[in-house]
């Protein structure tokens, strides 16, 4: 390029920059690398601690497992934006529940590393909600645990509860680290360890590997969550999910109620009601008192356009009795009224198809625009007894 002009060979060299750019090749110092970006990420220029108690960064082996734990959230952006977005939701609530109980604001990012912040969260374990409680642990708070409600899916309730616990664990092992890792595999399991091993450390404990790596994934998700933008995060108020508007109104269900009917007094939908109340596991509220959530402003009115709906319904359902006859399953049944087996199931509560035999009084709610044209249109069946009168 010798014979060009200076200014001609300046802008050629410009354009080959600018194309290799757009192409994607690497050119030193013309880019950073998100490889570099990840390694930046991992440099902490100032003392860590979780619930004040330092974390001794100084050990090569702490130093290393947090990396990993750091490194394997930000692998996953599409769960820590949910982190930012979720958090704005539900923190607010917890750090009120935390600073009312005098405890450290950094446990609410425990729930970070159990669920998410998804309420239906599962484990294989069987550890179910926002703070992953096992069933023996969730009755030894006081949560109700049964077929029809499991309010370890309730995110206030189980908050509280979840408070409590830690509060319990903190009195056994008077450190918060210690009392974080008994929170994920149990107090017994963890004093058998220090018993063991002569050690009463986290950080020099032995544990299994979701022990080991658990207060390193809190720390993580503190790490991001308390300084989003040194990871690349750059959220807007408005991208922030808002917390819930709610009114609580109570009922008292003498006889189970469809989750319908308190929608329609509610002036909303079933998916609504649901959602609010994720620890309501089915289709009805069995008998009993219980504590609902509705859309903010839906209480007012509510008891009266409830009491009015109920009504009506029990008036439908005293019209919608089916007897099983001989020979009858519910496939025949479903297909006779041009409903699913499963609707016949939920209306009914059965748990298992098979369990219908001639004399059994079903309930059955089809609309009358899914009828079926059939040859024997009597309100009696063969043995002469009353058939459901507003259906074939």
């Amino acid at each position: 390029m010798n014979y060009l002009h200076p200014i001609t060979r300046v802008i050629l060299i410009v354009t080959i920059l600018i194309a290799s750019a757009i192409k994607g090749e690497t050119l030193t110092g013309w880019h950073q690398s998100d490889g570099q970006s990840l390694i930046n990420a991992l440099k902490i220029s100032e003392p860590l601690t979780f619930c004040n108690e330092p974390v001794p960064l100084s050990d090569p082996d702490v130093k290393e497992r947090l990396e990993r734990e750091l490194l394997v959230s930000l692998d996953d952006n599409d769960n820590v934006i949910l982190w930012l977005k979720r958090s704005n939701r539900y923190f607010p609530y917890i750090e009120k529940v935390l600073k009312n109980n005098s405890l450290p604001d950094d446990l609410k990012y425990i729930v970070i590393a159990e669920s998410s912040l998804k309420p239906l969260a599962t484990s294989n374990k069987g550890a179910v909600g926002f703070w992953q409680f096992i069933e023996s642990t969730g009755n030894k708070y006081s949560m109700k645990i049964n077929n029809d409600i499991d309010e370890r899916r309730n995110f206030f309730i189980s908050t509280e509860a979840a408070i409590n616990y830690l509060k319990d664990l903190y009195a056994i092992f008077g450190s918060w680290t210690m009392t974080a890792a008994a929170y994920n595999m149990g107090e017994e399991g963890l004093k058998t360890e220090m018993l063991v091993q002569k050690v009463n450390n986290y950080y020099q404990l032995y544990l299994n590997q979701e022990t080991q790596r658990y207060v390193f994934r809190i720390l993580a998700a503190k790490m991001i969550l308390s300084n989003p933008e040194k990871y690349g995060y750059y959220l807007t108020k408005d991208d922030l999910y808002k917390p819930v508007q709610s009114d609580r109104v109570e009922i008292t269900a003498n006889h189970p109620v469809p989750i319908y009917i308190i929608a329609q007094a509610a002036n909303t939908y079933f998916k609504v009601i649901k959602d609010l109340n994720p620890h309501i596991k089915n289709y009805y509220l069995s008998a009993g008192k219980y504590n609902i959530l509705l859309p903010k402003g839906a209480s007012s009115g509510f008891s009266e356009r409830y009491e009015n709906i109920l009504k009506q319904w029990r008036d439908e359902k005293e019209k919608s009795v089916y007897t099983v006859k001989k020979g009858e399953n519910l496939s025949t049944i479903a297909n006779r009224f041009n409903v699913s087996i499963k609707a016949i199931m939920i209306w009914n509560g059965i748990a298992n198809a098979k369990n219908v035999s001639p004399g059994d009084k079903l309930f059955i709610f089809p609309s009358p625009n899914t009828f079926k044209s059939t040859k024997n249109n009597s309100s009696k069946n063969e043995a002469g007894e009353n058939s459901v009168s507003n259906l074939p």
